[in-house]
C-alpha cells in the first residue's frame, strides 16, 4: 500500500511520465529507422554503381588525354625532324626544354630519339660522333646485330638519361615489339609494361612515333620499312601517370589496368597485384576496355562500401543509432532537474576561489624582489610593494595617489600612450630615473591590463626593473663589435691588396719574365747557328745546355700560371658523373699510346658533385700520373673506384707503377718538387700540387700511399655542396 502511495504521490509522477515519453520517442524511432532501412540498401547499391560508372568514364577520359598529349610532343619531335634533315643535339635540347617536361609532365622521364642502324651506318655514326668531339659511342648490349636502334638524344640531361645514351631498344623483345609495330603502321605505337633504363625510375611503358626519311610516310608497309630512320620515344613511368588521373584521396575508386596481349593478360598498374583484390567486395565495381596505340587494355574499378551515410550503415546500424538517439534524450531530461542545484553549489566554490586568488596576487605583489604597482585608470599609483618604494627612493605610503609617468624622466608623448591602449596586452618601454642624489638610472617598464569588474579601482599593473648594468653592459659590447668591424675591414682590405700583388706577380712571370728568357734562347740559337764553327764540341755543348734550361724555364712559368689560375675564378657545383669522365680519359691516353698494355679497372656509377672543368683537371692529372709511372711495367694496372672509410666516401686512384718512398709523401703535393729525376720521367712537378688545390677548393681532403717498386694509391673526397656550407 506503501508502495502504490508512492507512485501516485506528486512528485512521483512527473517522473513517471517522463519515463513513459522517453519509451514512446524510443518506439517511434526504431519503427521509422526499420521502415527507412528497408528499401534504402537496394537504392544505395545502384546509386552507387552509376556514380562508379561515371567516375570510371572521367578517370578513362582523363586518361586518354593524357596519352593523346603525349603523343602529341612524340609527333612534335617528328616534325622537327620533318623541318630539319638531321637536328643536333643542341637543337634537340631547345626543343625539350620549350616543352618544361619536369613541371608540366612529371611522369615523363624525357623524350628521346633512336636511329635505326645498320653496322655500317652504326660504325658511321661512330666515327661522326668522335670526329665532332662528342666522344666515343658505344651500344649497350654489345655484340654483332644485324639492326641496331640505340637511343642517340635524350633529353633532359638527367644522370639517369645520360646513362641510357647507347642502350640499343631493338635489343628488348617488348621495346622491339612496339618499334616494329609502330613502323609498319607509321602510327604511334606504345609498348607492355616493362622495367625502365633509367635507375631507379621502376616500371613504365614507352611511346613510340616512326621517323621517316624526307618526312613522308611511304604508303605500305615494305616501303616504310625502307625509308624508315628511326623513332622519337617518350619513357614514362606508370605510377606518376595514373596519379596524374586518379586523385589519391579518401574515397577515390580503386582502379586496376590490365595489358589483354597475345600471350595472356599482363598487369600493368598497380605494380602489387594484391593492392586490388578480384573477390567479392563490399561495395560495386565496373571495367571499361580501350584500344590504347596498338594494345588493348581493361580498365577495372572498385569502389568499396563506405562507412558515412545512414542507408550504408544497414539495418542493424540504423537500429542502434535510433536507441542511442532515444537514450541520449531520457538522459538530457534527467539531467536538467539536477542543472540548478549544481549550479548554486559552483558558484559558492568561484566566489570562496575568487577570494583566495585575489589574497595570492597582492601577497606575490607585495614581497616581489621586482618594483611593482597597480594604476588606476587615470594612471595613478593605488598600491605599491617594497622593492619599488627601494628603486624610487621613497616609502610606499608616499607613492600613493602619484602619476606613475611623472616619477621617470623621458616621459612618452600621447601618440606612445595610445600605442600602449592599442595593445590590450603586455606593452614594454624604457625609461631614465634620476635620484635625489644625482645618479641616473636606467629601467624597464612593463604595462599588463588587469582583469577584473568594471568600475573597480585597480586598471593596470606596472613593472619596473633597474637595467643599468645591463645597459652599461651592452654598451661595452657594442663598442667591441665597432672595433672588431674595423680590424675585419683592415684584414680585408690587407688581403685584398696581397690578392692584388699576387695578380701583379703572375703578369709579370707572364710578360717581363719571358722577354729576356726568349732573348737568351735566341742569341744563343744565332750563336749556333752562325759562329758554330768557333765553338768546339763542349762550348757547343754549354749552348745545348743554355738553350735546354731556357726551354725548362719556359716550361716553369707556364705550370707556375696554371697553378695560379686553378686558385681563381668562380667554383660552379654541379651533378658529375666520374666513371664516364674517366673512360674519356682513358680513351685519350689509349690514343696517345695505342702500343701500352694497361688493364683499367673503372668502378661504374661513380657520382660526385663538383666544378666539371675543375674535376676533370683533376682526374687527368691522377690518371695521367698513374699511366706514365707504370710505363716499365710488362701489364701496367690503372684502379677508379669508391671506398668508405670511417662512414666517409673517399674516391681512390690506384696503380702498379714505380710508386714513391713514403717518407717523402709530403714533398708530393708542393709545386716543382719531384720524386723521381726529368731523364726519367718528365713533368713540371706541378700536378699534384693542382689536384691538391682543386679539392681544397671543393673542400674535400687527398692523401696518398705508396711503396718503391709496388704502385702508388690516391684517395681524395669531393664533398656535397651541402656538407661544404
Amino acid at each position: 500500500m506503501a508502495a502504490n502511495d508512492a507512485l501516485l504521490s506528486p512528485d512521483a509522477l512527473p517522473s513517471r511520465h517522463g519515463y513513459l515519453l522517453a519509451a514512446v520517442v524510443l518506439v517511434a524511432s526504431l519503427a521509422l529507422v526499420a521502415i527507412y532501412a528497408t528499401g534504402a540498401g537496394t537504392r544505395e547499391r545502384e546509386l552507387a554503381q552509376a556514380r562508379l560508372a561515371g567516375e570510371a568514364e572521367q578517370v578513362v577520359a582523363r586518361l586518354r588525354q593524357q596519352l593523346l598529349t603525349y603523343e602529341l610532343i612524340t609527333r612534335g619531335g617528328v616534325s622537327l625532324f620533318a623541318t630539319v634533315q638531321a637536328p643536333s643535339p643542341q637543337q634537340w635540347r631547345h626543343y625539350t626544354d620549350g616543352l618544361e617536361l619536369d613541371r608540366r609532365f612529371p611522369a615523363m622521364l624525357g623524350l628521346c630519339y633512336a636511329e635505326s642502324l645498320s653496322p655500317a651506318a652504326l660504325q658511321e655514326l661512330q666515327l661522326k660522333r668522335r670526329a665532332a668531339g662528342l666522344g666515343l659511342f658505344r651500344v649497350d648490349p654489345p655484340g654483332a646485330r644485324a639492326q641496331y636502334g640505340p637511343v642517340v638524344m635524350l633529353e633532359p640531361r638527367t644522370i639517369g638519361n645520360i646513362n641510357t645514351i647507347g642502350f640499343d631498344m631493338l635489343h628488348e623483345p617488348a621495346r622491339a615489339a612496339a618499334m616494329l609495330a609502330a613502323r609498319d603502321s607509321g602510327a604511334a605505337r606504345i609498348t607492355a609494361p616493362l622495367q625502365l633504363v633509367q635507375a631507379g625510375a621502376g616500371r613504365g611503358l614507352v611511346i613510340y612515333a616512326p621517323v621517316y626519311r624526307a618526312g613522308i610516310v611511304p604508303s605500305n608497309p615494305s616501303a616504310r620499312a625502307a625509308a624508315l630512320a628511326g623513332w622519337v620515344c617518350a619513357p614514362f613511368r606508370l605510377d606518376s601517370f595514373v596519379l596524374q588521373a586518379v586523385a589519391d584521396a579518401p574515397g577515390t575508386p580503386r582502379l586496376r589496368i590490365v595489358d589483354i596481349g597475345e600471350g595472356g593478360e599482363t598487369l600493368v598498374y598497380p605494380a602489387d597485384a594484391g593492392l586490388f583484390p578480384d573477390g567479392d567486395i563490399a561495395g560495386v565495381s565496373h571495367s571499361v576496355e580501350e584500344q590504347v596505340y596498338g594494345r588493348r587494355w581493361r580498365l577495372d574499378f572498385q569502389q568499396t562500401r563506405s562507412n558515412g551515410g545512414s542507408a550504408l550503415l544497414g539495418t542493424q546500424g540504423t537500429i542502434v543509432l535510433g536507441m542511442l538517439a532515444s537514450f541520449l534524450l531520457f538522459a538530457v531530461a534527467l539531467s536538467l532537474a539536477r542543472t540548478q542545484s549544481r549550479a548554486q553549489q559552483i558558484a559558492a566554490r568561484m566566489s570562496e576561489s575568487y577570494r583566495r586568488s585575489e589574497l595570492r596576487f597582492r601577497s606575490a605583489m607585495r614581497f616581489s624582489a621586482i618594483g611593482k604597482a597597480l594604476l588606476d585608470r587615470d594612471g595613478r599609483v593605488v598600491d605599491a610593494n617594497l622593492a619599488l618604494a627601494d628603486i624610487l627612493r621613497a616609502s610606499p605610503e608616499e607613492l600613493m595617489g602619484r602619476v606613475f609617468q611623472s616619477l621617470f624622466s623621458g616621459t612618452g608623448d600621447a601618440a606612445e600612450e595610445r600605442s600602449r591602449a592599442a595593445t590590450g596586452s603586455v606593452y614594454r618601454v624604457t625609461r631614465e630615473l634620476r635620484r635625489d642624489d644625482g645618479e641616473l638610472r636606467h629601467v624597464l617598464l612593463t604595462y599588463a591590463q588587469v582583469p577584473g569588474e568594471v568600475g573597480q579601482d585597480v586598471a593596470s599593473l606596472a613593472q619596473v626593473e633597474d637595467i643599468t648594468d645591463r645597459v652599461r653592459a651592452e654598451a661595452q659590447v657594442n663598442a667591441l663589435n665597432r672595433t672588431l668591424e674595423a680590424r675585419v675591414a683592415l684584414r680585408t682590405r690587407e688581403l685584398t691588396r696581397a690578392n692584388e700583388e699576387l695578380e701583379s706577380f703572375a703578369y709579370t712571370i707572364s710578360h717581363d719574365l719571358r722577354a729576356p728568357l726568349r732573348a737568351i734562347d735566341g742569341f744563343t740559337r744565332v750563336l749556333g747557328e752562325r759562329y758554330a764553327g768557333a765553338f768546339d764540341e763542349a762550348g757547343r755543348g754549354y749552348l745545348a745546355r743554355v738553350r735546354a734550361a731556357t726551354a725548362r724555364m719556359g716550361e716553369l712559368i707556364d705550370a707556375l700560371l696554371k697553378m695560379s689560375r686553378v686558385s681563381r675564378g668562380e667554383l660552379r657545383r654541379e651533378p658529375l658523373d666520374l666513371s664516364a669522365m674517366a673512360s674519356d680519359i682513358i680513351a685519350d691516353l689509349r690514343q696517345d699510346e695505342p702500343r701500352r698494355q694497361v688493364d683499367v679497372e673503372i668502378e661504374p656509377g661513380l657520382q660526385a658533385s663538383g666544378d666539371s672543368a675543375l674535376v676533370r683537371n683533376l682526374l687527368n692529372n691522377l690518371l695521367g700520373n698513374a699511366w706514365k709511372f707504370t710505363r716499365d711495367r710488362e701489364r701496367g694496372q690503372v684502379a677508379l673506384r669508391r671506398i668508405d672509410i670511417a662512414g666517409e666516401t673517399w674516391f681512390e686512384v690506384a696503380d702498379n707503377g714505380v710508386g714513391f718512398d713514403e717518407a717523402y709523401a709530403g714533398k708530393l703535393f708542393r709545386p716543382f718538387q719531384r720524386l723521381h729525376a726529368q731523364d726519367e720521367f718528365v713533368g713540371e712537378g706541378i700536378g699534384l700540387a693542382s689536384v691538391k688545390r682543386i679539392i681544397e677548393r671543393h673542400g674535400g681532403s687527398i692523401a696518398a700511399e705508396g711503396r718503391v717498386g709496388e704502385g702508388a694509391r690516391f684517395r681524395f673526397t669531393l664533398p656535397d655542396e651541402t656538407a661544404v656550407g
